[in-house]
């Protein structure tokens, strides 16, 4: 009977009415306590998105369930950042994609392997599949680290304008999305069986490899092996639901931010980089976890680095082709601090990765690395 009462992070599903209260009731009405519910019923919703995705993924086939997954694995980070970029919040937009590099890097990666270090003395995991990813996301890096250069460059000549920078990014955009596409073909058709997990993991890994696809699962799902399949008609049901859900409730979230980042004493640069990041990544934080403390350390590094692959190579270029449909572009310009924090986390990454082993000490550094970064951009005056 008490395992009914274990805790889930769909218990903040509460916070859904809440929301939905302090918006369309006047005297209720209170922006930062909008921010703050809208955010944290954000949460269970993306993980209820995430399940119903992987269900749905099972009735389609290992090909199209992983394209599926691929597709839809960060749409609660997408969604938001729509929203954002629909109000003009393009220091927010941009602010939040590099928080979810790093915080899936940083953050989720070290809780991971500090938890799953404190019950194993040491974990192994697939030394090709995470070289595979470090590469690509070293690639991403070098994506957010070019047009920044390029402003200096020019601007140290007296030759930048804005619609320069805009076309440049544009181009790079580009490049990155084709990468994605040849990340998914790569990982799901020619060399899916050298990135595959050991026994008992197969199924999953396949997800998490073609780019974060694994958001999908929370951990109450993942916590619970014996939970029925869904049906086709349910799963696009409650994934179409969910999905409403998440873009209404980001329209409230990004309506607040500046109620919020003024009565918090924050920026727009801190709200993007930190909190929507975390907002938008916690259900498959709990997931990489949990997956550690099970020891199966290919699932969770694939969550992780996975995620942070699908942001850089997928979202980001999403959008800025948007943001020229919606008639004010957006650039990949990111102040240096952010790409110092992208390039610190690839590179720490990369090192960890090196021999196929980790163990509780790297988790806890990856984490005093993050908690350093947070600390930095909570005092960085907003500069975009």
């Amino acid at each position: 009977m008490l395992k009914n009462f274990k805790p889930s992070i769909d218990w903040l599903l509460i916070f859904v009415p809440v929301a939905f209260a302090l918006e369309y009731v006047p005297a209720l009405h209170n922006g930062t306590a909008l921010f703050i519910c809208s955010g944290l019923a954000i949460i269970p919703l993306a993980g209820i998105m995430g399940r119903a995705t992987e269900h749905l993924a099972e009735h389609l086939g290992q090909g199209i369930g992983g394209l599926l997954n691929a597709t839809f694995g960060n749409a609660a980070e997408l969604i938001i950042a729509l929203m954002a970029l629909h109000k003009g919040l393009i220091s927010v937009v941009k602010a939040s994609i590099t928080g979810s590099i790093i915080g899936n890097i940083l953050l989720v990666l070290g809780a991971a392997l500090t938890a799953g270090g404190f019950k194993y003395s040491e974990q192994r995991f697939n030394r090709t599949a995470m070289q595979t990813s470090t590469a690509s996301l070293l690639l991403a890096a070098i994506g957010l680290l070019v047009p920044t250069i390029f402003h200096y460059s020019a601007a140290s000549h007296d030759a930048w304008r804005p619609e320069i920078g805009h076309k440049l990014s544009l181009g790079i955009a580009a490049v990155l999305f084709l990468t994605y596409i040849c990340t998914l073909t790569f990982s799901l058709v020619t060399h899916k069986d050298i990135l595959a997990a050991p026994p008992g993991e197969t199924n999953i890994l396949h997800r998490s490899d073609v780019g974060g696809a694994t958001h999908a699962l929370s951990a109450s799902a993942e916590a619970d092996d014996d939970e029925p399949a869904w049906s086709k008609g349910k799963s696009i049901a409650i994934l179409l639901v969910a999905t409403i859900f998440v873009a209404w409730l980001s329209e409230f979230l990004v309506s607040s931010v500046e109620s919020a980042r003024l009565q918090l004493g924050v920026t727009e640069v801190f709200i993007g980089v930190i909190v929507v990041a975390i907002i938008g990544n916690a259900a498959e934080h709990s997931t990489a976890v949990w997956m550690a403390i099970k020891n199966k350390m290919d699932l969770s590094l694939g969550i992780a680095i996975g995620s942070s692959l699908q942001i850089a190579l997928f979202v980001a270029p999403v959008l800025v082709f948007t943001s020229w449909f919606l008639g004010h572009p957006m650039d990949l310009e990111f102040t240096i601090p952010e790409v110092v924090a992208v390039i610190v986390a690839v590179f720490i990454v990369a090192e960890i990765s090196k021999d196929g082993r980790t163990n509780w000490l790297e988790g806890v550094q990856l984490l005093s690395v993050y908690l350093i970064l947070a600390i930095l951009f909570y005092f960085l005056p907003g500069t975009h």
